[in-house]
Protein backbone atom coordinates (compact mmCIF):
# COMPACT_ATOMS: atom_id res chain seq x y z
CA UNK A 1 0.00 0.00 0.00
CA UNK A 2 1.33 3.37 -0.54
CA UNK A 3 1.96 5.53 2.14
CA UNK A 4 2.32 8.91 -0.09
CA UNK A 5 -1.62 8.80 0.55
CA UNK A 6 -1.57 10.08 3.66
CA UNK A 7 0.64 13.13 2.39
CA UNK A 8 -1.81 16.26 1.25
CA UNK A 9 0.99 19.14 0.18
CA UNK A 10 0.20 22.61 0.05
CA UNK A 11 0.45 24.52 -2.81
CA UNK A 12 1.65 28.06 -2.58
CA UNK A 13 0.98 30.00 -6.04
CA UNK A 14 4.36 31.46 -6.57
CA UNK A 15 6.13 29.15 -4.55
CA UNK A 16 5.67 25.78 -5.36
CA UNK A 17 7.30 24.83 -8.57
CA UNK A 18 4.42 23.25 -10.55
CA UNK A 19 6.78 20.26 -11.41
CA UNK A 20 7.30 19.60 -7.71
CA UNK A 21 3.42 18.89 -8.02
CA UNK A 22 3.16 16.83 -11.03
CA UNK A 23 5.65 14.25 -9.78
CA UNK A 24 3.62 14.33 -6.04
CA UNK A 25 0.61 13.28 -7.63
CA UNK A 26 2.05 11.27 -10.06
CA UNK A 27 3.18 9.00 -6.68
CA UNK A 28 -0.23 8.71 -5.44
CA UNK A 29 -0.52 11.65 -3.02
CA UNK A 30 -4.30 11.61 -1.60
CA UNK A 31 -4.77 15.60 -2.16
CA UNK A 32 -3.74 18.71 -1.98
CA UNK A 33 -4.14 21.98 -0.48
CA UNK A 34 -4.68 25.01 -2.45
CA UNK A 35 -3.14 28.82 -1.30
CA UNK A 36 -3.50 31.81 -3.71
CA UNK A 37 -3.53 31.81 -7.30
CA UNK A 38 -6.22 33.51 -9.33
CA UNK A 39 -9.30 31.65 -10.36
CA UNK A 40 -7.98 30.53 -13.54
CA UNK A 41 -4.60 29.71 -12.70
CA UNK A 42 -6.47 27.47 -9.71
CA UNK A 43 -8.68 25.48 -12.13
CA UNK A 44 -6.02 24.53 -14.41
CA UNK A 45 -3.48 23.83 -11.47
CA UNK A 46 -6.30 21.05 -10.38
CA UNK A 47 -7.14 20.10 -13.61
CA UNK A 48 -3.45 19.33 -14.57
CA UNK A 49 -3.06 17.23 -11.11
CA UNK A 50 -5.47 15.30 -11.71
CA UNK A 51 -4.77 14.27 -14.92
CA UNK A 52 -1.75 12.54 -13.35
CA UNK A 53 -2.84 11.08 -10.40
CA UNK A 54 -2.97 7.55 -10.36
CA UNK A 55 -6.01 7.91 -7.96
CA UNK A 56 -9.58 8.01 -9.09
CA UNK A 57 -9.97 10.65 -7.10
CA UNK A 58 -7.91 13.06 -6.17
CA UNK A 59 -8.91 15.66 -3.16
CA UNK A 60 -8.52 19.64 -3.81
CA UNK A 61 -8.36 21.54 -0.18
CA UNK A 62 -8.45 24.63 0.94
CA UNK A 63 -8.79 27.34 3.90
CA UNK A 64 -11.84 28.81 2.02
CA UNK A 65 -13.47 29.74 5.80
CA UNK A 66 -14.58 32.93 5.08
CA UNK A 67 -14.77 32.28 1.14
CA UNK A 68 -12.29 33.20 -1.60
CA UNK A 69 -11.40 36.44 -1.07
CA UNK A 70 -8.29 35.81 1.30
CA UNK A 71 -6.96 33.69 -0.79
CA UNK A 72 -7.89 33.91 -4.72
CA UNK A 73 -7.22 37.10 -6.05
CA UNK A 74 -10.52 39.42 -7.47
CA UNK A 75 -12.66 37.02 -6.22
CA UNK A 76 -15.35 37.79 -2.64
CA UNK A 77 -14.91 38.05 1.34
CA UNK A 78 -18.15 35.70 3.00
CA UNK A 79 -19.13 37.03 6.40
CA UNK A 80 -16.71 35.82 8.84
CA UNK A 81 -17.70 33.14 11.47
CA UNK A 82 -17.68 36.15 14.29
CA UNK A 83 -20.07 38.36 11.72
CA UNK A 84 -22.25 34.90 12.07
CA UNK A 85 -22.05 34.73 15.88
CA UNK A 86 -23.53 37.83 15.84
CA UNK A 87 -26.43 36.81 14.05
CA UNK A 88 -27.17 33.88 16.78
CA UNK A 89 -29.14 32.54 13.87
CA UNK A 90 -28.07 28.30 12.90
CA UNK A 91 -29.97 29.28 9.32
CA UNK A 92 -27.06 32.27 8.54
CA UNK A 93 -24.62 29.61 9.93
CA UNK A 94 -26.31 27.02 7.54
CA UNK A 95 -26.62 29.56 4.51
CA UNK A 96 -22.70 30.52 4.89
CA UNK A 97 -22.37 26.54 4.73
CA UNK A 98 -24.09 26.51 1.69
CA UNK A 99 -22.36 29.44 0.18
CA UNK A 100 -18.73 28.67 0.76
CA UNK A 101 -19.22 25.19 -0.63
CA UNK A 102 -20.66 26.88 -3.56
CA UNK A 103 -17.91 29.48 -4.39
CA UNK A 104 -15.58 26.46 -3.52
CA UNK A 105 -17.00 24.40 -6.18
CA UNK A 106 -16.41 26.96 -8.75
CA UNK A 107 -12.69 27.19 -8.05
CA UNK A 108 -13.08 22.89 -8.36
CA UNK A 109 -12.23 22.56 -4.66
CA UNK A 110 -14.16 19.70 -3.08
CA UNK A 111 -12.64 20.27 0.58
CA UNK A 112 -13.01 23.01 2.80
CA UNK A 113 -11.40 23.08 5.84
CA UNK A 114 -13.85 24.63 8.18
CA UNK A 115 -15.71 25.76 10.23
CA UNK A 116 -13.28 26.71 12.80
CA UNK A 117 -14.62 25.60 16.28
CA UNK A 118 -12.41 27.39 18.59
CA UNK A 119 -13.65 30.01 21.41
CA UNK A 120 -13.13 33.59 21.08
CA UNK A 121 -12.18 33.52 24.84
CA UNK A 122 -8.59 35.33 24.73
CA UNK A 123 -8.61 38.81 23.01
CA UNK A 124 -5.21 38.26 22.40
CA UNK A 125 -5.13 35.16 20.59
CA UNK A 126 -3.30 36.60 17.37
CA UNK A 127 -4.88 33.44 15.17
CA UNK A 128 -8.44 32.84 16.10
CA UNK A 129 -10.40 35.85 16.47
CA UNK A 130 -12.80 36.74 13.39
CA UNK A 131 -12.34 32.77 12.73
CA UNK A 132 -14.29 31.59 15.33
CA UNK A 133 -18.42 32.05 16.19
CA UNK A 134 -18.10 33.66 19.86
CA UNK A 135 -16.69 33.09 23.01
CA UNK A 136 -19.66 30.66 24.31
CA UNK A 137 -19.45 26.59 23.91
CA UNK A 138 -22.79 26.37 23.24
CA UNK A 139 -23.43 28.84 20.88
CA UNK A 140 -20.46 27.87 19.10
CA UNK A 141 -22.11 24.51 19.01
CA UNK A 142 -25.07 25.26 17.83
CA UNK A 143 -24.00 27.17 14.47
CA UNK A 144 -20.70 25.04 13.76
CA UNK A 145 -23.07 22.30 13.73
CA UNK A 146 -24.85 24.35 11.14
CA UNK A 147 -22.40 25.50 9.26
CA UNK A 148 -20.71 21.60 8.72
CA UNK A 149 -24.07 21.03 7.52
CA UNK A 150 -24.33 23.74 4.82
CA UNK A 151 -20.79 22.46 3.11
CA UNK A 152 -22.28 18.63 2.93
CA UNK A 153 -25.69 19.70 1.20
CA UNK A 154 -23.50 22.08 -0.94
CA UNK A 155 -21.49 19.45 -2.35
CA UNK A 156 -18.07 19.46 -0.36
CA UNK A 157 -16.87 17.98 2.78
CA UNK A 158 -15.44 19.53 5.65
CA UNK A 159 -13.02 20.10 8.71
CA UNK A 160 -13.64 21.02 11.92
CA UNK A 161 -10.90 22.73 13.55
CA UNK A 162 -8.38 23.18 15.71
CA UNK A 163 -9.20 20.30 17.90
CA UNK A 164 -8.80 19.91 21.10
CA UNK A 165 -9.58 24.48 21.16
CA UNK A 166 -7.32 26.80 20.37
CA UNK A 167 -8.96 29.76 21.38
CA UNK A 168 -7.40 30.26 24.65
CA UNK A 169 -4.09 30.64 23.83
CA UNK A 170 -2.20 33.58 23.21
CA UNK A 171 0.52 32.58 20.54
CA UNK A 172 0.75 32.01 17.01
CA UNK A 173 1.28 28.16 16.11
CA UNK A 174 2.82 29.00 12.73
CA UNK A 175 5.37 30.46 14.23
CA UNK A 176 5.89 28.85 18.00
CA UNK A 177 4.47 26.33 19.99
CA UNK A 178 1.24 27.68 21.94
CA UNK A 179 0.56 26.00 26.18
CA UNK A 180 -2.95 25.73 26.88
CA UNK A 181 -2.99 24.75 31.31
CA UNK A 182 -6.60 23.28 30.58
CA UNK A 183 -7.27 19.59 32.31
CA UNK A 184 -9.14 17.05 29.96
CA UNK A 185 -12.11 18.31 32.65
CA UNK A 186 -12.06 22.12 32.09
CA UNK A 187 -11.77 20.83 28.23
CA UNK A 188 -15.13 18.68 28.49
CA UNK A 189 -17.03 21.52 30.00
CA UNK A 190 -15.89 24.12 27.52
CA UNK A 191 -13.61 23.30 24.73
CA UNK A 192 -14.56 20.31 23.67
CA UNK A 193 -18.01 21.08 23.56
CA UNK A 194 -18.36 21.97 19.93
CA UNK A 195 -16.33 19.50 18.70
CA UNK A 196 -19.01 16.92 20.26
CA UNK A 197 -21.68 18.17 18.85
CA UNK A 198 -20.59 18.83 15.31
CA UNK A 199 -19.31 14.87 15.37
CA UNK A 200 -22.36 13.45 13.28
CA UNK A 201 -22.09 16.32 10.65
CA UNK A 202 -18.12 16.15 10.47
CA UNK A 203 -16.05 14.67 7.78
CA UNK A 204 -12.59 15.11 9.37
CA UNK A 205 -11.01 17.02 11.99
CA UNK A 206 -8.42 19.14 11.92
CA UNK A 207 -5.52 18.72 15.25
CA UNK A 208 -3.91 22.14 16.60
CA UNK A 209 -0.36 22.41 17.16
CA UNK A 210 -0.70 23.14 20.95
CA UNK A 211 0.67 21.53 23.62
CA UNK A 212 -1.61 20.74 26.77
CA UNK A 213 0.76 19.34 29.42
CA UNK A 214 -2.18 18.23 31.70
CA UNK A 215 -2.57 15.51 29.15
CA UNK A 216 0.60 15.08 27.22
CA UNK A 217 3.35 16.95 28.60
CA UNK A 218 5.76 16.35 25.46
CA UNK A 219 3.91 15.83 22.23
CA UNK A 220 1.84 18.42 20.70
CA UNK A 221 -2.03 17.53 20.22
CA UNK A 222 -1.17 16.90 16.82
CA UNK A 223 1.29 14.12 17.47
CA UNK A 224 0.01 13.04 21.11
CA UNK A 225 -1.14 9.41 21.21
CA UNK A 226 -3.04 10.49 24.24
CA UNK A 227 -4.93 13.51 22.26
CA UNK A 228 -5.68 10.93 19.39
CA UNK A 229 -6.53 7.97 21.62
CA UNK A 230 -9.23 10.48 23.76
CA UNK A 231 -10.77 11.95 19.80
CA UNK A 232 -10.60 8.44 18.45
CA UNK A 233 -11.22 5.92 21.68
CA UNK A 234 -12.97 7.94 24.58
CA UNK A 235 -15.01 10.78 22.11
CA UNK A 236 -16.09 7.55 18.99
CA UNK A 237 -15.24 10.08 16.38
CA UNK A 238 -14.35 7.51 13.15
CA UNK A 239 -13.45 9.81 10.37
CA UNK A 240 -10.62 11.46 8.63
CA UNK A 241 -7.80 13.24 11.17
CA UNK A 242 -5.81 15.74 9.90
CA UNK A 243 -2.82 17.54 11.37
CA UNK A 244 -2.73 20.89 11.19
CA UNK A 245 -0.05 22.32 8.67
CA UNK A 246 3.43 20.04 9.11
CA UNK A 247 5.15 23.91 7.87
CA UNK A 248 4.08 25.61 10.84
CA UNK A 249 6.91 26.04 13.14
CA UNK A 250 5.32 24.71 16.60
CA UNK A 251 6.12 21.55 15.74
CA UNK A 252 9.92 21.42 14.55
CA UNK A 253 11.52 18.88 12.00
CA UNK A 254 8.42 17.90 9.89
CA UNK A 255 9.75 14.88 8.87
CA UNK A 256 10.13 13.33 12.50
CA UNK A 257 6.82 14.79 13.76
CA UNK A 258 5.00 13.46 10.56
CA UNK A 259 6.27 10.35 12.32
CA UNK A 260 5.02 11.00 15.64
CA UNK A 261 1.56 11.82 14.17
CA UNK A 262 1.48 8.50 12.25
CA UNK A 263 1.82 6.54 15.14
CA UNK A 264 -0.08 8.75 17.39
CA UNK A 265 -2.99 7.79 14.93
CA UNK A 266 -3.64 10.50 12.31
CA UNK A 267 -4.56 10.09 8.86
CA UNK A 268 -3.26 12.92 7.21
CA UNK A 269 -0.29 14.76 7.07
CA UNK A 270 -1.06 18.45 5.62
CA UNK A 271 1.10 20.65 3.95
CA UNK A 272 4.23 19.92 4.69
CA UNK A 273 7.15 22.40 3.66
CA UNK A 274 9.29 19.92 1.51
CA UNK A 275 6.20 17.49 0.29
CA UNK A 276 8.37 16.05 -1.95
CA UNK A 277 11.51 15.51 0.51
CA UNK A 278 8.36 13.95 3.27
CA UNK A 279 7.49 11.55 0.61
CA UNK A 280 11.23 10.44 0.05
CA UNK A 281 11.56 10.39 3.85
CA UNK A 282 8.22 7.87 4.47
CA UNK A 283 8.79 5.84 1.67
CA UNK A 284 11.60 4.40 3.57
CA UNK A 285 10.04 3.88 6.69
CA UNK A 286 8.44 0.43 7.73
CA UNK A 287 5.63 0.17 10.36
CA UNK A 288 2.94 1.96 8.79
CA UNK A 289 0.42 -0.82 6.99
CA UNK A 290 -2.61 -0.52 9.45
CA UNK A 291 -2.69 3.17 9.48
CA UNK A 292 -1.96 3.66 5.38
CA UNK A 293 -5.09 0.99 5.19
CA UNK A 294 -7.29 3.00 7.65
CA UNK A 295 -6.49 6.17 5.85
CA UNK A 296 -7.15 4.90 2.51
CA UNK A 297 -10.62 3.39 3.45
CA UNK A 298 -11.77 6.58 5.70
CA UNK A 299 -10.70 8.11 2.57
CA UNK A 300 -12.93 6.09 0.31
CA UNK A 301 -15.65 6.98 2.29
CA UNK A 302 -15.28 10.95 2.52
CA UNK A 303 -15.53 10.59 -1.36
CA UNK A 304 -18.48 8.56 -1.61
CA UNK A 305 -20.16 10.72 0.68
CA UNK A 306 -19.86 13.57 -1.31
CA UNK A 307 -23.16 14.45 -2.77
CA UNK A 308 -24.12 16.57 -5.42
CA UNK A 309 -25.42 19.96 -4.30
CA UNK A 310 -28.94 19.45 -2.51
CA UNK A 311 -29.63 23.23 -2.29
CA UNK A 312 -29.54 26.42 -3.99
CA UNK A 313 -27.00 28.57 -2.44
CA UNK A 314 -26.44 32.24 -2.52
CA UNK A 315 -23.32 33.44 -4.14
CA UNK A 316 -20.64 35.59 -1.80
CA UNK A 317 -22.03 39.08 -2.85
CA UNK A 318 -25.73 37.48 -2.24
CA UNK A 319 -25.21 36.26 1.22
CA UNK A 320 -23.28 39.20 2.43
CA UNK A 321 -25.99 41.36 1.44
CA UNK A 322 -29.09 39.36 2.98
CA UNK A 323 -27.55 38.94 6.37
CA UNK A 324 -25.29 41.96 7.08
CA UNK A 325 -27.96 43.90 8.98
CA UNK A 326 -28.14 40.59 11.11
CA UNK A 327 -24.44 40.49 11.83
CA UNK A 328 -23.28 43.84 12.57
CA UNK A 329 -23.34 45.32 15.91
CA UNK A 330 -23.42 48.87 17.24
CA UNK A 331 -22.05 49.53 20.03
CA UNK A 332 -22.87 53.26 21.90
CA UNK A 333 -24.67 55.93 20.34
CA UNK A 334 -26.68 55.61 17.22
CA UNK A 335 -23.56 57.61 14.45
CA UNK A 336 -27.03 59.20 12.05
CA UNK A 337 -24.55 61.75 10.89
CA UNK A 338 -26.00 64.37 8.10
CA UNK A 339 -25.11 64.83 4.63
CA UNK A 340 -22.24 66.99 3.99
CA UNK A 341 -20.91 66.31 7.48
CA UNK A 342 -16.84 66.17 7.50
CA UNK A 343 -14.92 63.18 8.43
CA UNK A 344 -11.10 62.86 9.23
CA UNK A 345 -10.51 59.63 8.51
CA UNK A 346 -7.89 57.73 10.01
CA UNK A 347 -7.42 54.24 8.47
CA UNK A 348 -5.29 51.38 11.37
CA UNK A 349 -4.87 47.59 11.47
CA UNK A 350 -4.30 47.14 7.91
CA UNK A 351 -0.95 45.59 7.78
CA UNK A 352 -2.83 43.18 4.81
CA UNK A 353 -2.91 45.75 2.62
CA UNK A 354 -6.79 45.11 2.48
CA UNK A 355 -8.91 47.32 0.08
CA UNK A 356 -11.29 49.88 1.52
CA UNK A 357 -12.33 51.55 -1.62
CA UNK A 358 -15.28 50.14 -0.90
CA UNK A 359 -15.95 51.82 2.24
CA UNK A 360 -14.64 55.12 0.58
CA UNK A 361 -16.99 55.16 -2.16
CA UNK A 362 -19.88 54.13 0.39
CA UNK A 363 -18.91 57.45 2.04
CA UNK A 364 -18.75 59.91 -0.50
CA UNK A 365 -22.14 58.06 -1.93
CA UNK A 366 -23.64 59.13 1.59
CA UNK A 367 -22.48 62.85 0.88
CA UNK A 368 -19.52 62.73 3.83
CA UNK A 369 -16.80 64.76 2.87
CA UNK A 370 -13.39 63.05 3.53
CA UNK A 371 -10.63 64.82 5.40
CA UNK A 372 -7.21 63.75 6.15
CA UNK A 373 -6.22 63.34 9.95
CA UNK A 374 -5.75 66.56 11.91
CA UNK A 375 -7.97 68.39 9.09
CA UNK A 376 -10.91 70.43 10.46
CA UNK A 377 -13.61 68.19 11.02
CA UNK A 378 -16.89 67.62 12.74
CA UNK A 379 -16.22 63.80 13.63
CA UNK A 380 -12.85 61.55 13.57
CA UNK A 381 -14.19 58.44 12.29
CA UNK A 382 -11.12 55.70 12.82
CA UNK A 383 -11.66 52.35 10.21
CA UNK A 384 -9.46 49.00 11.75
CA UNK A 385 -8.82 46.75 9.29
CA UNK A 386 -7.19 44.43 11.90
CA UNK A 387 -7.21 41.00 11.43
CA UNK A 388 -5.23 37.65 11.84
CA UNK A 389 -2.64 36.96 9.70
CA UNK A 390 -0.68 33.36 9.31
CA UNK A 391 3.12 33.70 10.56
CA UNK A 392 1.97 37.10 11.57
CA UNK A 393 1.77 36.78 15.19
CA UNK A 394 0.31 39.15 16.61
CA UNK A 395 -3.16 41.01 16.35
CA UNK A 396 -5.79 44.21 17.21
CA UNK A 397 -4.07 47.80 17.27
CA UNK A 398 -0.36 47.97 17.83
CA UNK A 399 0.02 50.54 21.03
CA UNK A 400 1.69 53.17 18.66
CA UNK A 401 -1.90 52.69 16.53
CA UNK A 402 -3.64 53.06 20.20
CA UNK A 403 -1.77 56.34 20.71
CA UNK A 404 -2.37 58.05 17.57
CA UNK A 405 -5.62 57.30 17.87
CA UNK A 406 -6.01 58.62 21.22
CA UNK A 407 -4.36 61.67 20.71
CA UNK A 408 -6.47 62.32 17.32
CA UNK A 409 -9.43 62.14 19.12
CA UNK A 410 -8.98 65.62 21.64
CA UNK A 411 -8.67 67.27 18.42
CA UNK A 412 -12.20 66.65 17.37
CA UNK A 413 -16.20 66.43 19.27
CA UNK A 414 -16.71 62.94 18.60
CA UNK A 415 -15.35 59.80 17.60
CA UNK A 416 -16.68 56.62 15.71
CA UNK A 417 -14.59 53.71 15.51
CA UNK A 418 -15.25 51.09 12.63
CA UNK A 419 -13.96 47.94 12.51
CA UNK A 420 -13.80 45.38 9.78
CA UNK A 421 -11.64 42.76 11.35
CA UNK A 422 -11.13 42.06 14.89
CA UNK A 423 -13.90 44.10 17.53
CA UNK A 424 -10.91 44.57 20.33
CA UNK A 425 -8.15 46.50 20.80
CA UNK A 426 -10.01 49.73 21.94
CA UNK A 427 -11.27 48.35 24.95
CA UNK A 428 -9.23 50.94 27.08
CA UNK A 429 -9.78 54.01 25.29
CA UNK A 430 -12.26 56.22 26.76
CA UNK A 431 -14.44 58.66 24.84
CA UNK A 432 -14.95 56.85 21.67
CA UNK A 433 -18.86 57.69 20.78
CA UNK A 434 -19.78 54.63 18.46
CA UNK A 435 -17.86 51.40 18.00
CA UNK A 436 -19.56 49.73 14.88
CA UNK A 437 -18.70 46.25 14.09
CA UNK A 438 -19.02 44.12 10.89
CA UNK A 439 -16.17 41.46 11.94
CA UNK A 440 -15.40 40.92 7.87
CA UNK A 441 -13.74 43.68 5.11
CA UNK A 442 -15.89 42.25 2.23
CA UNK A 443 -17.56 44.96 0.03
CA UNK A 444 -21.33 44.77 1.56
CA UNK A 445 -19.67 45.12 5.15
CA UNK A 446 -17.87 48.24 4.04
CA UNK A 447 -21.29 49.82 2.32
CA UNK A 448 -23.02 48.81 4.88
CA UNK A 449 -20.89 50.64 7.44
CA UNK A 450 -21.33 53.88 5.32
CA UNK A 451 -24.86 53.31 5.60
CA UNK A 452 -25.10 53.37 9.59
CA UNK A 453 -23.02 56.07 9.88
CA UNK A 454 -25.57 57.88 7.76
CA UNK A 455 -28.32 56.70 10.18
CA UNK A 456 -30.50 54.41 7.11
CA UNK A 457 -29.60 51.21 9.02
CA UNK A 458 -29.68 50.30 12.39
CA UNK A 459 -27.32 46.91 12.65
CA UNK A 460 -29.24 43.85 14.92
CA UNK A 461 -26.32 41.58 15.67
CA UNK A 462 -25.41 40.94 19.26
CA UNK A 463 -21.96 40.98 20.82
CA UNK A 464 -20.92 37.27 20.41
CA UNK A 465 -17.64 37.40 23.00
CA UNK A 466 -18.66 39.98 26.03
CA UNK A 467 -17.98 43.97 26.16
CA UNK A 468 -16.29 45.35 23.59
CA UNK A 469 -15.74 48.91 25.98
CA UNK A 470 -15.04 49.63 29.48
CA UNK A 471 -16.87 52.88 29.88
CA UNK A 472 -20.39 53.60 29.81
CA UNK A 473 -22.06 53.82 26.65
Amino acid sequence: MNINRLIYPGFWFGKTPKEEALELAKRGVGGFCIYGGTLPQVRELIAELRAVSPLPHLFMCADYEDGLGRWIEGESWVLSNMAVGAGQNPDIAYQKGLTLAYEARKAGVDWVFAPVLDLCDEPQNPIVNTRSFGEDAQQVAVLGKALCRGLKDGGVLNSIKHFPGHGRTTLDSHLTLPVLQRSLKDLQENELIPFVSAFPVADSVMIGHLLLPQIDEKNPASLSPAVISLLKEKMGFNKLIFTDALCMKAIGDEREAALKALRAGVHILLSAENSLALSDFLQKQDGFQNIIAESAKLQEEAWHGLCAPAKQAFGASEFNRKYISECAVLSGEAPSLPPETKMAYLELGNEEKLVAQSFLSALEQQDFILKKPHENADVLVAVSFSNFQAFKGHINLSQAEQETLCSLMTKYPRTVFVSFGSPFGTENIQGINTRIFLFSPADEAQAYAAEILAGKQKPKGKNPFGPVEKEKS
